[in-house]
């Protein structure tokens, strides 16, 4: 996979499609779970966010290596990475069970108990993903601009 394209890092714009559809489908996640009306309208849109982002995750963080690779050694970028890891299995998470939530509600006559649990596993998955998209970027915010001098404008 290549570092650079057009001489910017594919690591942040392949970030950029994560950070607005992960927190997108985490909203909307939310909206499907208390709403069946919206469940119904948006629920698989939802999911194509949520499935798009969770694709992008393994190509963000194999880039960031490429990147990390040709950067001084960092504990900061290094607490970026480790963080940005662990982001796959809660944007998994987020994907299945808002898939799972919105194929029962579909059906008719399925248990309510199943559909309650399917809500509240999707909301748990997507409470941890948006906390996560947070902290990941707070820290590459971090090891990207710790140490740079913030000039005045011109």
């Amino acid at each position: 996979m290549p570092v650079f394209v057009t001489g910017l890092p594919v690591h942040v714009l392949i970030v950029h499609v994560i950070v607005v559809l992960l927190p997108l489908s985490v909203v909307g996640a939310i909206v499907i779970a208390f709403w069946p009306a919206a469940r119904r309208r948006f629920g698989w849109l939802v999911v194509a966010f949520a499935a798009i982002a969770t694709v992008c995750v393994p190509i963000a963080t194999n880039s960031g290596e490429g990147l990390q690779d040709r950067l001084p050694p960092s504990d900061l970028i290094q607490r970026h990475a480790e963080l940005g890891d662990q982001l796959l299995w809660f944007a998994i998470g987020l994907t299945v069970f808002s898939a799972v939530l919105v194929w029962i509600g579909q059906r008719e006559g399925m248990a309510k108990g199943l559909v309650i649990g399917a809500a509240v596993l999707t909301i748990g998955f997507a409470a941890v993903s948006g906390v996560q998209v947070v902290r990941i970027g707070d820290a590459g915010a971090r090891a990207a601009w710790t140490g740079v001098e913030n000039l005045p404008p011109r």
